[in-house]
């Protein structure tokens, strides 16, 4: 029987969440939970978004602990983890952000004139018909996560499948409708040039 009282070394702990030993997380997640909200919260300035980022690791370190490549501590792993989880919240804000300024501007500088009126419906009409193609899985993600603005986890949890399905969903919609958009961007950016 071992002893988690006892001060066990970073090996033997890994060693021991390798063997489904729930003792062994839980030492883990005593050892580092707090440090992992201070530093999350310390780069997302978000009491509940710092919270939801450390859950979401220790969740992902108990149900891939079978397939785990720690080369490092244990504290270097999960440090760089949430350091990654950071980053991708970060890229996704910023794409979000972007896609909101494009349709400002889209909504705000084009004039009311019958051409660019027309040109813009056209665009629009284009936007959906392509968003109509895409398969339903994935148009169903692109839609929540676009016309409804919501976030990954909650499409997620909403459709019953991983986080990282709905942003294959999400790249494989985005890809596919820019291909689509290419001769239109070009065709916009003469427009508010002009």
């Amino acid at each position: 029987m071992i002893d988690f009282t006892e001060e066990l070394s970073e090996e033997e702990l890994i060693r021991l969440l390798k063997q489904d030993r729930l003792g062994a997380f839980r030492e883990i997640y005593s050892r580092y939970w707090k440090k992992l909200f201070d530093e999350a919260y310390r780069r997302l300035k978000n009491r509940e978004l710092a919270e939801e980022v450390v859950q979401e690791l220790f969740t992902t370190l108990w149900t891939k602990r079978h397939v785990l490549q720690i080369n490092t501590t244990i504290g270097a792993y999960l440090y760089s983890a949430i350091a990654n989880q950071v980053i991708d919240i970060y890229r996704k804000e910023l794409v979000r952000s972007r896609y909101k300024e494009a349709f400002k501007v889209v909504h705000t500088e084009v004039d009311n004139s019958t051409e660019d009126s027309i040109m813009l419906k056209d665009l629009v009409y284009t936007i959906d018909e392509e968003i109509s193609h895409l398969p339903d899985k994935c148009r169903s993600v692109f839609e929540l996560s676009r016309k409804e603005h919501k976030s990954n986890k909650e499409i997620a949890s909403y459709l019953g499948i991983s986080e990282k399905t709905v942003e294959q969903h999400l790249t494989k919609a985005i890809k596919q409708i820019r291909l689509t958009l290419t001769h239109y961007l070009v065709l916009m950016l003469f427009l508010l040039l002009k």
